[in-house]
């Protein structure tokens, strides 16, 4: 079974080396929306893949930080990433280009990770990232698999190599977030006292 969570945030990037001149040589913005899907063969004890209440925490977090953030590649001229970070207090460096198809990767490829590093608490053991599906525009989006997201020919994304602001890690719940899932320390969710039993 699946279920779809819609995240929304707006954003700004420069697409270098793509085909439209527009995208690869202006700053231009866009209203995203990305859908987390999560697969469950099994039903926790609500009977549910997994509660939506648990992601509003660190997987709102993390795409949340996107809001209102200029992105960049990591690999960019130097001066103008020296200028995003100068003039944007919101700004994240990411290791491959900042299009659809890499924001739908690296979006996996951290839920994946924090998903992996939770303790759950409420029987939701076999509820798994399934995939990751970015919305650049609302004709256009790209849908992101475990083998997209890891496979090298589409670029490597690490987490050590992923740079939010001090300003976007001030918002989180948990500022160190990123480091916690660096140093593999948990995450835990909230146990639950079962009011009716199977």
């Amino acid at each position: 079974m699946l279920i779809r969570k819609l995240f929304k945030f707006e954003s700004a990037h420069i697409v270098r080396n793509c085909s439209s001149d527009r995208c690869r040589r202006s700053i231009h913005g866009h209203s995203y929306k990305v859908e987390v899907l999560l697969e469950a063969h099994a039903l926790d004890h609500g009977q549910m893949v997994y509660d939506f209440g648990l992601m509003k925490g660190t997987i709102r977090d993390v795409i949340d930080a996107f809001d209102h953030a200029i992105c960049f590649w990591d690999r960019d001229e130097a001066e103008y990433i020296a200028w995003a970070k100068h003039y944007s207090a919101r700004w994240i460096s990411m290791p491959v280009s900042p299009s659809a198809e890499q924001f739908s990767r690296l979006f996996f490829v951290v839920i994946d990770a924090i998903l992996k590093n939770t303790d759950m608490a409420n029987g939701e053991a076999d509820v798994t990232l399934h995939s990751v599906i970015a919305h650049e525009t609302e004709t256009g989006y790209a849908q992101c698999f475990r083998d997209d997201a890891y496979n090298p020919r589409m670029g490597t994304i690490k987490l050590e190599d992923i740079v939010f602001s001090d300003q976007c890690r001030a918002e989180w719940h948990d500022p160190d977030m990123l480091g916690k899932l660096l140093r593999q320390e948990r995450f835990v969710n909230l146990p639950v006292e079962l009011q009716v039993k199977d």
